[in-house]
């Protein structure tokens, strides 16, 4: 009876395994992967939505965003040891083994892709391979080589709505998909330049070369991220000159946007934690305004 019991006791919970592997997808980043996807479909759609092609883009697309998350972190867990806030991720903590966590990540992207061409449409899954693909074969490496990495980040991190639209008309080529894919790019950058100042020390500990070489006052940072919002709101604002939203989205995306200018000017004139802090907030604010005027004008209008 006692051996069983230390038997058990040596064993982690199944609940406890389950939350391992739930937090392996980065459920925060999966979620805002599927509503920029979402937006998209909702947008391309012309006249009624197809809820049911929704519900199966929509599954597709967590597999797909939620296996690259754990394939990120199965690449980077040597890495993760060495700074403070992912120290205690489940990799490299080895709560999970890394073969279980290559078995279930790619298992969950080529699910996921096989899903999407089956249910939704080819191109929807070509999208999702190629926002996987260089998320995981481009930016991932990238981010120990030099400052470009966020550049070259910020593109599967704007092709969300791009398979959303694909996934809803069977096609990328209307101008209204590449405004969405626009202002996903040019809200990354100052979105992720912010957080790289506030955890510079331990980014710079695992070797990721996230903010510009050389740049000890932050001026070049400052300048990248001004330079992105300021070109954000004119392409913001082109959705309703486009005739692809109403008033609402045209009043939700300036103010937002002219708020999200406002602490990027304050990061800018002051360059210390404190306003890199207020911005990081901002940006995480401006995204989740524009989709909801954007979906408040698709449902109002």
């Amino acid at each position: 009876m006692k051996l069983t019991q230390e038997n058990t006791l040596s064993k982690p919970l199944l609940s406890q395994v389950l939350a391992d592997y739930f937090e392996l997808t980065k459920p925060g980043i999966t979620v805002l992967v599927l509503a920029s996807m979402a937006i998209g479909f909702l947008l391309g759609s012309t006249g009624s939505v197809d809820f049911t092609l929704l519900f199966h883009a929509i599954i597709g697309t967590v597999l797909i965003a939620a296996g690259t998350a754990a394939h990120n972190q199965y690449i980077e867990r040597d890495l993760d040891k060495l700074m403070l806030r992912t120290s205690k991720r489940p990799l490299p903590t080895q709560r999970i083994d890394s073969k279980h966590a290559l078995i279930f990540s790619m298992s969950l992207i080529f699910g996921g892709l096989i899903y999407l061409i089956s249910t939704v449409n080819w191109i929807a899954g070509l999208v999702s391979a190629l926002t996987a693909f260089s998320y995981l074969a481009m930016y991932t490496p990238m981010k120990r080589v030099s400052f470009s990495n966020v550049w070259i980040g910020a593109v599967p991190g704007a092709l969300p709505p791009v398979g959303g639209w694909a996934a809803a008309t069977g096609t990328i080529s209307e101008p209204g998909v590449w405004v969405l894919f626009a202002i996903v790019f040019f809200w990354q950058v100052p979105h992720v330049v912010s957080i790289a100042w506030l955890c510079n020390e331990d980014y710079t500990r695992a070797g990721f070369r996230m903010l510009p070489k050389n740049d000890i006052t932050g001026s070049k940072a400052a300048w990248v991220n001004l330079l992105c919002l300021l070109i954000l709101i004119p392409i913001s604002l082109s959705l309703y000159f486009m005739d692809y939203n109403g008033i609402i989205y045209l009043v939700g995306a300036l103010l937002s946007g002219i708020g999200f200018l406002f602490y990027g000017y304050k990061f800018f004139a002051i360059k210390d934690k404190p306003s890199a802090k207020k911005l990081m907030f901002a940006s995480i604010f401006y995204l989740p305004v524009v989709w909801i005027a954007i979906l408040l004008d698709v449902i109002i209008l």
